[in-house]
């Protein structure tokens, strides 16, 4: 396999599933009960429990026996989310899919547009409603919780940032 890592041991020596195989199915149902589609939880587990972070469209298909089409579709989902990124696999023209260490930073930290489109489309529906009626006054409460999460959210990576170095993880990480 070219650009990845060697971990396809799918049965190990007492014949049962890999360690690897039972986390990536175990955290991508974790995953799926949290709302995210069945399939970009199983592509995204499986890049995050690769050795090296990032792994090509066949090598996907084939860890997961799961179709071309199924990998596309679900890779779409993960880099529109900002949880991989898709890169060129240097001498090639194949796609590698990488989650980086930071992915969960990356994913929270894009969802700062979201919640401001939501607030300006809450503000605009309490200036319609009026702030004094009952749904005004619902969709009033919905407003300042997302103004609440969007200040807690800059300070908690804020927080992370710093705390993120105290535990070295500040370093680049290898490509």
């Amino acid at each position: 396999m070219s650009g990845a890592d060697d971990d396809t041991k799918a049965v190990d020596s007492a014949g049962s599933a890999d360690p690897r195989a039972r986390f990536v199915e175990r955290f991508a149902g974790q995953l799926v009960e949290a709302g995210m589609p069945r399939m970009p939880a199983r592509i995204f587990a499986a890049l995050l429990a690769s050795d090296s972070g990032a792994l090509t469209s066949a090598e996907l298909g084939e860890r997961l026996t799961v179709s071309p089409a199924a990998v596309s579709g679900a890779v779409r989902y993960l880099t529109q989310q900002h949880m991989v990124t898709r890169e060129r696999e240097p001498g090639t023209r194949r796609d590698l899919f990488r989650v980086h260490s930071n992915q969960w930073y990356e994913a929270l930290g894009n969802r700062d547009s979201v919640l401001k489109r939501w607030e300006d489309a809450l503000r605009e529906g309490v200036d319609n409603l009026g702030p004094d009626s009952p749904a005004g006054r619902r969709i009033a409460e919905t407003l300042a919780f997302f103004e609440f999460m969007q200040l807690e959210l800059a300070e908690m990576m804020a927080r992370w940032r710093a705390h993120r170095k105290t535990l070295g993880l500040d370093a680049p990480q290898p490509r």
